[in-house]
């Protein structure tokens, strides 16, 4: 039985069901969008500032004083927050701009905590095409609309099928190399790699047992906080290249069995690229 949402889940559900409506109508236009290029094969439109803008102004309005951090502006509000948005209004833009639906909407709220920390406190990952609405709550457990959702159960690596993002030309070289090193392990030893387009997505599938994990490097904040607390309550574990909570540059997420596994093969190549 789904939980009663809460007033914040209530809100960033909204929010990111508002501006998937305007996000659609681009979508099918896509060929008359303007697009400027901010670097090799990572591209803005009009879409993502529009989107960002309506996120904004939702969220602003129904939580004045909670800062943001968000894809094109950055961080705002106040440096003392007690609450924060996290938003990537649209993730897999490159996927939008060439007709591919596979896209979403990721916002998620962090709490600030007494020892200065933070945790994730809700997570939504939204895919208007698919009108699948992934959310969580900490404590509360992650779900699909309305369907509970779990990690799979898959123990092997011969078994498991791992999603990742391949690096670009504007990746690091470091970033280039750990990439190829872990790739290299795990190829022989896994039932199949997927690259999709989506980190949001990516954690999403990966709660929903579509995926046995994830892992990439030089990924944004924005890019992965709502997915991993998805992946937390459905019973994985979301960890950063040195198996900690925290949102780095380097994300590995999977079911407990494998998260271990996942987690040396990203650390070695991680420790290659260093030399």
């Amino acid at each position: 039985m789904m939980p009663r949402l809460s007033p914040h889940m209530t809100v960033m559900q909204a929010a990111a069901q508002k501006v998937a409506k305007r996000l659609l109508r681009d979508f099918n236009e896509v060929e008359n969008l303007q697009v400027s290029v901010k670097g090799p094969g990572d591209f803005v439109s009009q879409a993502d500032l529009r989107a960002e803008a309506g996120i904004r102004e939702d969220l602003e309005k129904a939580r004045p004083g909670y800062g943001m951090l968000m894809e094109e502006s950055g961080e705002s509000g106040s440096e003392k927050w007690a609450w924060r948005w996290v938003v990537d209004p649209l993730d897999g833009t490159t996927n939008f701009l060439h007709g591919m639906p596979h896209w979403a909407i990721s916002i998620a709220l962090e709490k600030r905590l007494p020892d200065g920390g933070s945790e994730l406190a809700a997570a939504v990952v939204y895919a208007p095409a698919a009108n699948e609405m992934f959310w969580a709550e900490k404590g509360v457990g992650a779900y699909l609309n309305d369907k509970r959702l779990r990690v799979s159960a898959r123990r092997e690596l011969k078994d498991a099928v791992f999603a990742t993002g391949i690096p670009f030309a504007a990746s690091s070289v470091p970033n280039r190399l750990a990439f190829a090193r872990t790739l290299s392990t795990l190829i022989p030893q896994v039932a199949g790699i997927r690259r999709f387009g989506s980190a949001a997505l990516d954690l999403a599938w990966t709660a929903a047992g579509r995926y046995d994990g994830y892992w990439e490097m030089g990924i944004k904040p924005w890019d992965i906080a709502a997915g991993m607390l998805i992946v937390r309550e459905a019973g994985g574990y979301a960890t950063d290249g040195d198996g900690k909570d925290t949102l780095s540059g380097t994300v590995v997420a999977a079911n407990p069995h494998l998260h271990p596994k996942l987690l040396e093969v990203v650390q070695d190549g991680l420790a290659a690229a260093k030399g």
